[in-house]
């Protein structure tokens, strides 16, 4: 079960649930589903239980419960193993094991199907945004950068002189331009300067912050996301040399036990950077509507270390004697994956994914 499968059978027990007036009105056009916060468990959550407490008049752990018990008897053979209320009302699945396997499978799939809209959507169609023009660098590229973010979830988004809507980063310092950062740092360091410290830190324009993007090593995010994208290149290369081609991991098996180990279990090292690849949507969706382009910035910092974790424990090429194998194949498709996303993020920061580094 995919996440957006899982959506709709929430989305499904919702309206079982008001047809049954175990619940008033109204239902929702769709339900969000996420990794868990801290504080929560299983595979995903969802916190439709808060938004349909107010307009039902009901608390949200009531709200919930019903949704867990209409869920339990409406998708008996939907893969969910457990539903659990954590919080003040959210609703937390454990997808049965098989299931879980299968949902790691269809992300891999609509990944890369999707290529670079992978994440796009239309949670915001209809919506017409208009972010007022600007001089100063940093707000002129945090708008700029916005508007992309929102067209990814189909709004009308655009940058109109005098619109009401003004987006305020904290500034460079005075005196300083856009021609003047391009030229000291380069266009790709100069936007990440910019977008990835929050709209209310200061941007590394700084001397020491501003040299520290230009060093290449993995505690430079900006080096990190874009070395990484530049490995899964390398990767797919190297297997085009070995006539080693990614496949659909739907049937394939690792051949390592993820969950046993001489301690008892560990956890499967490309967990990390499925859960990563899975949010990437609703990463996007929260940058859109916050206008916040760091979210984006960040998020791909925390895929480009997973996949770089993953890569050390799974490598994705056969090595020494070892004989190429439909394990290696999943892994150069989960690969393939995380390029995709990183190549998409970076894109839309308007910051350039090498394919050598």
């Amino acid at each position: 079960m995919t996440p957006a499968e899982l959506s709709r059978t929430v989305l499904h027990a919702v309206c079982r649930a008001v047809e049954d007036d175990a619940l008033p009105g109204p239902v929702p056009e769709r339900v969000a589903v996420e990794r868990p916060r801290p504080g929560g468990r299983g595979d995903y959550a969802t916190n439709v239980a808060l938004r349909l407490a107010g307009p039902a008049g009901r608390p949200p752990r009531e709200v919930a419960e019903i949704l867990r018990t209409t869920l339990l008897r409406t998708a008996p053979g939907a893969g969910i193993a457990h539903v659990e209320i954590t919080g003040p009302g959210f609703l937390n699945f454990t997808l049965a094991a098989g299931h879980r396997a299968g949902a790691h499978a269809g992300l891999v799939r609509t990944i890369r199907r999707a290529g670079a809209r992978y994440g796009h959507g239309d949670a915001l169609a209809g919506t017409t945004v208009a972010l007022a023009a600007t001089e100063e660098p940093r707000a002129a590229l945090w708008t700029r950068t916005a508007v992309r973010l929102l067209r990814t979830q189909g709004a009308d988004a655009a940058v109109v002189p005098g619109a009401a809507e003004a987006l305020r980063p904290v500034p460079v310092a005075a005196g300083t331009t856009t021609e003047e950062l391009y030229a000291r740092l380069g266009p790709d360091a100069a936007h990440w300067a910019l977008l990835r410290p929050a709209a209310h830190d200061r941007p590394y324009t700084g001397p020491e912050a501003a040299r520290a993007l230009l060093v290449q090593r993995e505690s430079n995010g900006l080096f990190l996301v874009r070395y990484a994208y530049a490995r899964t290149r390398a990767t797919a290369r190297a297997a085009a040399q070995l006539a080693l081609i990614p496949a659909d991991p739907a049937n394939e098996h690792d051949g390592h036990n993820e969950h046993e180990g001489h301690g008892g279990p560990v956890e499967d090292p490309a967990a990390p950077l499925l859960a990563l690849l899975g949010d990437h949507p609703a990463v996007l969706a929260a940058a859109a509507r916050l206008r916040a382009p760091d979210r984006l910035a960040r998020h791909l910092e925390h895929t480009a270390d997973a996949f770089l974790r993953f890569q050390g424990a799974r490598h994705p090429l056969p090595l020494g004697d070892e004989k190429p194998s439909a394990a290696h194949r999943s892994r150069l498709a989960l690969a393939e994956a995380a390029g995709t996303v990183l190549a998409g993020g970076l894109s839309l920061l308007g910051v350039d994914a090498p394919e050598h580094l």
